[in-house]
């Protein structure tokens, strides 16, 4: 696919198909970074500290729907492995992308430039991406690319870890909330999707996007930021820089927590700007309910002083809708409120 970015070796000018109007564009790049965004130590909470962590991490679920977690268990080694060919995947010769590229729907593993509706979308992003899904492992690494021959181990490894982080996160969150013990480890947190954005050195950052501002449609995500400032967080109206700190994750409230949580917990907008300088490599890991999965808020935290703010959905329906309206928060959420009697 010759529209892959990284396949392309002039960059010096943006063309007009990647030039977002102007009230969707970043604008000023200058912006700082969010303070108050938590950096949470999880070692703290094996270490007898487990309430004051909990505290911590709803604390910041219920202001922000964003915070990072340093001292989380999975070794710098793991981490630098699969940043290492995260990159060295984005850097393969063309032909070998080629095999990797797919205009099928249906297809699992693959990887794409900008979006899945390149072809009908009216302004393209400043990105490739690829993604599979990971979980279960031995469904899915049968099928993710030989090349680099590095990833298939590399990379199930990373995930493995990931899935471990990710039920540790929802383990202190439940019991935050005062859900029962294992509420999360079920069908709730049964997939795991990884996407790896690929953002080029922009020649024109101030008018493309890598991601437009959207909320996250799954239950919890784990990202692996690079080192290179992109990502940014909406808050009461204004952008937050999330800050790269060494070897952290950046945790976000998915739209699923927040349904199960009866609206406590916030699923944060967020989007991915594009500089001119520095090529930029994150990987999140989209930890969701499977399709069938019926979700809706916990019963433990309804009653008739808090009724259900949300009706019971299946998720492949909420996708579905998600995906029809992506970008849109408001009209989402709206579509999947209980109804008023």
């Amino acid at each position: 696919m010759d529209k892959l970015l990284s396949s392309r070796f002039n960059h010096e000018s943006l063309s007009g198909d990647y030039i977002f109007p102007p009230e969707l564009r970043p604008g000023d790049l200058k912006i700082p970074f969010g303070s108050n965004i938590s950096v949470i130590d999880l070692s703290e909470a094996e270490n007898g500290d487990r309430t004051n962590t909990i505290q911590k991490i709803i604390k910041a679920s219920e202001e922000f729907g964003f915070f990072q977690v340093i001292n989380h268990g999975i070794s710098e080694n793991v981490m630098n492995e699969a940043r290492s060919v995260f990159k060295e995947l984005f850097e393969m010769p063309a032909e070998e992308k080629q095999k990797l590229c797919s205009d099928d729907p249906s297809k699992t593993c693959k990887m794409f430039t900008s979006s899945v509706n390149y072809a009908t979308e009216k302004v393209h992003l400043w990105r490739d991406n690829f993604r599979h899904p990971c979980h279960p492992l031995e469904q899915w690494q049968h099928l993710w690319p030989e090349n680099p021959t590095r990833y298939r181990e590399c990379v199930g490894s990373f995930s493995v870890e990931v899935k471990k982080l990710a039920s540790r996160i929802l383990s202190l969150i439940s019991e935050g909330l005062g859900l029962e013990c294992g509420y999360f480890e079920n069908d709730l947190t049964g997939s795991v999707l990884l996407t790896i954005n690929h953002y080029p050195p922009c020649p024109e950052p101030s008018l493309a996007l890598g991601i437009t501002k959207h909320s996250d449609p799954n239950l919890i995500t784990i990202l692996l930021q690079d080192h290179v400032c992109g990502l940014q967080v909406l808050k009461d109206g204004n952008w937050i820089a999330v800050q790269p700190i060494p070897n952290a994750f950046v945790i976000n409230v998915g739209y699923q927590l927040q349904v199960i949580s009866n609206g406590k917990l916030i699923s944060a907008e967020h989007r991915a700007v594009t500089n001119s300088h520095d090529t930029r490599t994150s990987a999140a890991f989209f930890v969701a309910p499977t399709d069938e999965c019926v979700v809706e808020p916990a019963e433990a935290l309804t009653d008739e002083h808090h009724p259900p703010i949300f009706k019971a959905f299946k998720y492949k329906d909420f996708n579905s809708h998600y995906f029809a309206k992506y970008a849109d928060t408001e009209t989402v959420l709206k579509s999947f409120a209980a109804q008023k009697g």
